[in-house]
């Protein structure tokens, strides 16, 4: 009887042990701790910088434009820089025969170089400088305009223009006087009959550029201005000054004499020519001017075997080598028309010069035009603003 009770007891424990192995869930995965969401990371906005103002020049400003290439000095003016700068009109007036005209400039800025092209009608190239010409008893003579009664000459003598800067801005009003705050006409009218020009305050200097077309040489003369008053022995000259030089320009063509205080040396004789050119034109004395590479002495029998009305150039010229030479130039007369290009540094190392180191400033300058004239130009009223236009 034990041992079927055991049995049984046995059974019963095996049953129970099978149903709590059947609720037990097959390969149940174990529990785990919820996690956070995943954090993207994102940059912080970045800041929009306000798009540059749109470039806008002063009313009536020439403006300066970038340039992939230079153009070529040749007095043509057909170079692709030209084509896409702007033209700024300038109207002067006044001086002798109240010549009026409307030039026009451009500029264009390439490199370390800025340039300028000027055109305007005229209706003579005035070459006929002042020549020399034989008269009907042998000897020779200037050819003068007879109302000169000194540094007036109006006739006889050669086309020019003239820019004035302010150098550092220095000189009080040029803004909106121009070259008036610089002219005084009339005064000293004994030795000038259209005065002097000066700056009115020590201090206050200009920078001159004084194209010649006679007696210029690839160049533009290169001048200043400052406060300097007329003194008849110490300042004919006045305010107006040529920059430094070490060779070249140009001088009259006259002939040489022993010096009569020192034979040993010479002095100009200024009743006779000293020279010639293979390129002279007796008969008319174009162009006007003989090169001092091509120039050839002239000896009293040379003079003697030229016919009587022969002309000979009152100028002998040569590149200016130094400060004074530093604006490059080439100039053409065509069918009424010159045209004038010329370049110059950006800056230069001069303190006579006005420089163009920042090209968001805005520069200034005043124009005149002299049509066959010494001193008496026509000039624009007030002055022209000068800006650069930014690269792209």
């Amino acid at each position: 009887m034990k041992k079927l009770t055991y049995v049984i007891s046995l059974l019963v424990l095996a049953s129970l042990v099978l149903a709590a192995c059947g609720t037990a869930a097959p390969n149940a995965a174990p529990t785990k701790a919820p996690t956070e969401a995943p954090v993207v990371a994102t940059e912080p906005p970045t800041a929009t910088e306000p798009p540059a103002p749109a470039f806008e020049a002063p009313k009536g400003a020439l403006v300066s434009y970038p340039a992939d290439a230079a153009p070529v000095l040749d007095g043509v003016a057909d170079d692709a820089a030209w084509a896409n700068a702007q033209e700024t009109v300038i109207s002067v007036a006044g001086g002798f025969n109240d010549f009026a005209v409307d030039a026009s400039l451009k500029s264009v800025y390439a490199g370390d170089t800025v340039y300028f092209v000027l055109t305007y009608a005229d209706p003579t190239e005035s070459w006929f400088r002042s020549p020399w010409q034989k008269q009907e008893d042998g000897s020779w003579k200037q050819v003068k305009d007879p109302n000169d009664k000194g540094g007036d000459n109006n006739t006889v003598y050669e086309d020019k223009f003239s820019m004035i800067w302010p150098i550092n801005n220095s000189i009080k009003n040029f803004e909106t006087a121009g070259c008036f705050v610089a002219c005084h006409a009339g005064e000293n009218s004994d030795f000038k009959p259209y005065g002097n020009k000066y700056t009115s305050t020590e201090g206050e200097f200009g920078d001159i550029w004084h194209w010649k077309s006679i007696r210029n040489d690839g160049q533009i003369d290169d001048q200043y201005l400052d406060s300097t008053r007329f003194d008849a022995e110490k300042a004919k000259e006045a305010g107006r000054k040529s920059d430094s030089k070490d060779s070249g320009g140009y001088a009259d063509n006259f002939a040489t004499m022993p010096d009569p205080a020192d034979a040993s040396k010479t002095v100009p004789n200024k009743t006779l020519p000293g020279f010639t050119s293979p390129n002279v034109d007796l008969t008319t004395g174009a162009p006007g001017y003989i090169l001092d590479s091509e120039k050839v002495a002239l000896d009293q029998a040379a003079l003697d075997a030229m016919p009587v009305g022969s002309y000979l150039p009152g100028i002998i010229k040569s590149p200016i080598v130094g400060d004074r030479g530093n604006i490059s130039a080439a100039w053409k007369w065509d069918n009424g028309v010159w045209t004038i290009e010329f370049s110059r540094a950006l800056t230069t190392d001069s303190q006579t010069d006005v420089q163009f180191p920042d090209l968001t400033a805005t520069y200034y300058f005043g124009l005149a035009i002299f049509e066959n004239a010494q001193v008496r130009h026509a000039y624009e009223n007030g002055s022209t603003p000068f800006v650069f236009m930014p690269k792209p």
